[in-house]
C-alpha cells in the first residue's frame, strides 16, 4: 500500500468515489490527486448523469461540481438527498463560489463540505479522506448493527426455546386427589428464569411438592434450574429409594446438596420440600435457605415451617433439620420463592411476609384459584405495574381431609 492511501474498514469494500464535473480538465486533474489514495474512480459530467451513476452503484463519496449547465450541483445534491436509498451519500461541493450565502445553501441542501477553485492538491486529498473515512466508520457501524441484530434474532429464538422447554417441566395438572387441590403461578421476570416447582405423587397417597429457586436469571440459571428439576424428577434416585419408598425432605436436600457442589456450578440454589400424606394429612418440610411456606389454618392462624437448613452446593457442611406438623380440614399451604416478598413498591418498600400471610388468611375461604389471581393481581399493583425484577412463583394447596376408606 503506497504512503497516504487509505486502508478500507473491516469488513467494507475499498471505498467508490463519484467524480461530477462538466470540464473534462477538471475531472482529469483531480483524478491525478487522488490516484495514490486507493479509491475506486467513476466520473460524470453533468447533474443528469451523475444521479443514473449514483442510482447504479452507490458510492462513497460524491465530488460534485456546482456550477454545471442543466442540473446544477445544487438541484443534484437535493435530489441525492431526497432519495432515501442516497440520502447518507456524503457531498462535497466543487465550485469556485466564494459568497458566504452560496456556502451556507450547499449545507443546508445537505453537503458534508466544501473544496474551492483552483484545487490544491493536498486539501482535496484531506478532505476526501476524511469524509471516506467518515462513511466507512458510519457502513462498518451499520454492518456490525446488522450482524448484532441477527445475533439478538437468534438469542430470542434460543430464549423462546429455552422458556418452552422449562416450561415443559413445570405441572401440567394437578394430582386427582379428593384429599386436597393445588394451585400455582410462574412469572418469570425474563423469558427464562431460575424458578421452577413440582408436584409428585409417590404413590399411597403420598406426594411430594418442591419449589427451588436458582441464583440469578437467563439462560445460565435457566439450564441449571432444569437439571436439578430432573435430578427431582422420582426415577433419579433423589426422591425415592430403590424400593419406591419416598425418601424424606431432609434426606432429599442432603442428596441434592451433594449432587450439585457450588465449586463446580458457581450458583447457589434454595428449595422447599415437602412431603405429603394424604391419607393423615402429615406434612413433613424441609428447607435450603429458602423463605419459609406459609401454613394457613382454617381458622385463619399462620403458621412457619421454617426448619432446614442453608443453600444447595455445600457438600454437606451443615445438616439440614426437617419439620412435621398435622394438616387438618380448610387448611391451606402456600411455598413461594422470594420474588414474591422481596417484590418492591415504587417507593422501595418490599410486599414482605407479613402482608403475604394476611393476605392468605384473609382469603382462606374463596376458591383456591380465585386466591391465586388475586394474589398475582394483588402483587402487580403493589409493584405499581412495573414488571418484577425478579421471578416470582408459587404453589398452594388447599386440603379438605384425608380422603374417607
Amino acid at each position: 500500500m503506497s504512503a497516504g492511501t487509505l486502508p478500507a474498514m473491516p469488513g467494507v469494500a475499498r471505498a467508490r468515489v463519484l467524480v461530477v464535473d462538466d470540464t473534462p480538465d477538471n475531472r482529469d486533474l483531480i483524478a491525478r490527486f487522488l490516484a495514490r489514495e486507493g479509491y475506486e474512480l467513476s466520473f460524470a459530467d453533468d447533474g443528469e448523469a451523475a444521479l443514473a451513476a449514483v442510482q447504479a452503484e452507490l458510492p462513497d463519496l460524491v465530488l460534485l461540481d456546482v456550477c454545471m449547465p442543466g442540473l446544477d450541483g445544487f438541484e443534484t445534491c437535493r435530489r441525492l438527498k431526497g432519495e432515501p436509498r442516497t440520502a447518507d451519500v456524503p457531498v462535497i461541493f466543487l465550485t469556485c463560489l466564494t459568497d458566504a450565502d452560496d456556502r451556507v445553501r450547499g449545507l443546508q441542501l445537505g453537503a458534508v463540505d466544501w473544496v474551492a477553485k483552483p484545487f490544491d492538491p493536498a486539501e482535496v486529498r484531506a478532505r476526501v479522506r476524511n469524509q471516506v473515512r467518515l462513511r466507512q466508520l458510519q457502513r462498518a457501524l451499520q454492518l456490525a448493527n446488522a450482524e448484532l441484530l441477527a445475533r439478538h434474532e437468534l438469542l430470542q429464538q434460543d430464549l423462546q426455546a429455552a422458556a418452552a422447554i422449562q416450561r415443559s417441566l413445570l405441572p401440567r395438572s394437578a394430582p386427582a386427589s379428593p384429599a386436597f387441590e393445588l394451585a400455582w403461578r410462574f412469572v418469570p421476570c425474563e423469558a427464562v428464569g431460575g424458578d421452577i416447582f413440582q408436584v409428585l405423587p409417590l404413590g399411597r397417597d403420598r406426594h411430594a411438592l418442591w419449589l427451588l429457586d436458582v441464583a440469578g436469571h437467563g439462560v445460565p440459571a435457566a439450564m441449571l434450574t432444569v437439571s436439578v428439576a430432573q435430578a427431582l424428577a422420582p426415577g433419579a434416585g433423589l426422591v425415592c429409594a430403590p424400593d419406591g419408598e419416598p425418601a424424606g425432605p431432609a434426606q432429599v436436600l442432603a442428596r441434592l446438596d451433594a449432587e450439585y457442589p457450588h465449586e463446580r456450578f458457581e450458583r447457589h440454589v434454595t428449595c422447599a420440600y415437602a412431603l405429603l400424606d394424604a391419607r393423615t394429612g402429615e406434612l413433613r418440610t424441609s428447607l435450603a435457605a429458602h423463605p419459609a411456606p406459609l401454613l394457613v389454618r382454617a381458622g385463619g392462624a399462620v403458621e412457619r415451617l421454617a426448619a432446614g437448613g442453608t443453600v444447595i452446593g455445600l457438600s454437606g457442611a451443615l445438616p439440614f433439620e426437617e419439620q412435621v406438623t398435622r394438616l387438618l380440614a380448610g387448611d391451606r399451604l402456600l411455598l413461594h420463592t422470594d420474588g414474591v416478598v422481596e417484590l418492591e413498591a415504587p417507593d422501595g418498600r418490599a410486599f414482605g411476609e407479613e402482608r403475604l400471610a394476611a393476605f392468605l388468611a384473609d382469603r382462606r375461604d374463596q376458591p383456591l384459584q380465585a386466591t391465586c389471581d388475586e394474589l398475582l393481581a394483588g402483587l402487580s399493583a403493589f409493584a405499581g405495574g412495573r414488571p418484577p425484577r425478579d421471578d416470582m412463583s408459587f404453589l398452594a394447596l388447599h386440603f379438605h381431609g384425608p380422603p374417607r376408606a
